[in-house]
């Protein structure tokens, strides 16, 4: 059994049940929000830090919360995205804020894993300090921007613009 996308259109893989459906999204948004929640404690220990905390006292509690949880959720709240777009009405690639969505928070869990995971441990100095505060800075705004999008789902289908172009272009 097919359900429907929210256009109307029959789907391969929205055929299941409202609970189910409810359940991965209700997964998506708790560890989201859980996500900006450390992404919030992260940048208060980074301005913490910046303001004269005692460095041995912030900067291994922000290591811990950073190497616990925000790198771990940032690729939980990946994978629950994508298999929530996967398996619901939404799509991956059919609708064009949640391929907007996909590739902020790829662009974010890539940046956690690779930029910022890295600089947690020790007792930074100087402009390391401040990356410690620009990450989670940049992270927060970004899930904002997510959840505005998530929101309000601008924009229309997915390249549905360029198709539409293309059909007047060869006369039909």
């Amino acid at each position: 059994m097919c359900g429907m996308t929210p256009a109307g259109v029959p789907g391969r893989l929205s055929g299941m049940k409202p609970p189910m459906r409810k359940l991965i999204l209700t997964v998506h948004v708790i560890t989201a929000v859980g996500w900006l929640g450390v992404d919030l404690v992260m940048l208060t220990f980074g301005i913490a830090g910046l303001a004269g905390a005692d460095p041995d006292l912030v900067y291994p509690a922000q290591s811990l919360i950073g190497r616990a949880l925000f790198t771990p959720l940032s690729a939980v709240v990946w994978l629950v995205g994508v298999l929530n777009a996967l398996l619901t009405p939404w799509g991956l690639f059919k609708h064009t804020w949640v391929v907007v969505k996909l590739a902020v928070t790829t662009l974010m869990l890539l940046l956690v894993t690779l930029v910022l995971y890295p600089q947690l441990g020790g007792i930074p100095e100087g402009p390391d300090r401040v990356n410690l505060v620009v990450a989670p800075a940049v992270s927060t705004s970004l899930m904002i921007f997510a959840t505005v999008l998530s929101t309000y789902k601008p924009w229309g289908r997915f390249l549905q613009g360029r198709a539409k172009r293309r059909s007047v272009l060869a006369g039909r």
